[in-house]
């Protein structure tokens, strides 16, 4: 397998890189001389994420496509390989939604929500591997949620694509590990996150979308991406600690935790304020096309901008080390007792 210095420029592709978590994305992998390749739907939000990657130093290259297509994506790896080089990372982060109960999502809809936030990592993954699997080399990393595993209600579309996500990532994990290949796949589940979406999600409700708090700023985030595409080998990265409360009441208890979002889930992210019928929402169009978003929400207020639980994340063996050091001692120190 080739190996590289992770301070050696790469060639990285972004998908959803105008706005959210993936515009985040695009300011922390424009360091090192990285050369970028951005995929997404909005004109001026690619405009836009193009103009900040270069004012960092990195050569870019813009992409109009949608990620539901599997030949748009096809079409985007080879553009990217033909004008950079070979593709070092991938970071797949697309995704639409729909925020409303199950029983007023029509069957298009869901198909949508599934076809652009599945569907889209499948048919990426797919192109990046064409590529990355004969060198024996490349990483991949997939965007999730705690969502993956623990479905909220409102976002049942939501919550059922990134569950697929989950099961789909875990499959092709094994089957990269069985072929000992040198290509990489990793997963890093994000907590509620202070993004644009909440603007433009079809939505609903009475009220205006919002994150559950507590919420992250994207920067979190992203910092969670880069490090996963330097150290791959990880199978996952969880990201705040709602995630990791979240993750583990659901291994222990999931039927108390299905009455508590019953009780609390549906208020919890909605505002007070009343939603404005003449939102654009951009499930079928971007709402970018015109206007860039940028990568921050109007949560910047409440919003956190570090992560304890990502540190903790990142350093499992410092922790376990950390943590048998200190059994260790409380052993030694009863022994001396007795």
């Amino acid at each position: 397998m080739r190996t590289r210095t992770h301070s050696e420029p790469r060639t990285v592709v972004i998908t959803g890189a105008t706005a959210g978590v993936g515009r985040a994305c695009v300011r922390a992998f424009a360091t090192d001389g990285n050369r970028l390749v951005l995929v997404a739907r909005g004109v001026a939000g690619l405009r836009a994420a193009s103009a900040e990657a270069q004012v960092a130093g990195s050569p870019v290259r813009t992409i109009l496509a949608d990620v539901s297509d599997p030949e748009a994506c096809e079409a985007a790896a080879a553009r990217a390989e033909a004008e950079f080089g070979p593709i070092d990372v991938w970071v797949n982060d697309a995704f639409v939604s729909v925020f409303a109960p199950f029983t007023e999502i029509s069957p298009e809809e869901y198909r949508r929500v599934t076809e652009v936030t599945y569907l889209g990592y499948v048919n990426a993954t797919r192109a990046a591997l064409k590529r990355m699997l004969p060198r024996d080399h490349g990483t991949i990393v997939q965007v999730g949620s705690a969502i993956a595993y623990r479905g909220i209600p409102l976002q049942t579309a939501y919550s059922g694509a990134k569950h697929a996500i989950q099961g789909w990532h875990e499959a092709l994990r094994c089957e990269l590990l069985a072929s000992r290949t040198g290509v990489r796949v990793t997963m890093v589940q994000l907590p509620a996150v202070n993004t644009p979406q909440f603007d433009w999600v079809l939505n609903r409700l009475r009220g205006q979308t919002r994150p559950v708090a507590p919420v992250a700023q994207p920067e979190v985030a992203a910092r969670a991406v880069r490090y996963a595409a330097d150290h791959p080998r990880r199978r996952e990265y969880w990201v705040g600690g709602s995630t990791a409360a979240t993750l583990i009441a659901n291994a222990v208890a999931p039927g108390l935790l299905d009455r508590y979002l019953a009780r609390t889930g549906i208020d919890a992210q909605q505002d007070q304020g009343r939603r404005n019928p003449e939102d654009h929402a951009n499930l079928w169009a971007p709402s970018d096309a015109s206007h860039d978003h940028g990568a921050h929400g109007r949560f910047d207020e409440e919003s956190h901008e570090r992560s304890a639980q990502l540190w903790a994340s990142q350093h499992h063996g410092l922790l376990a080390t950390g943590g048998a050091v200190l059994v260790g001692a409380a052993v030694r120190a009863l022994a001396r007792k007795r």
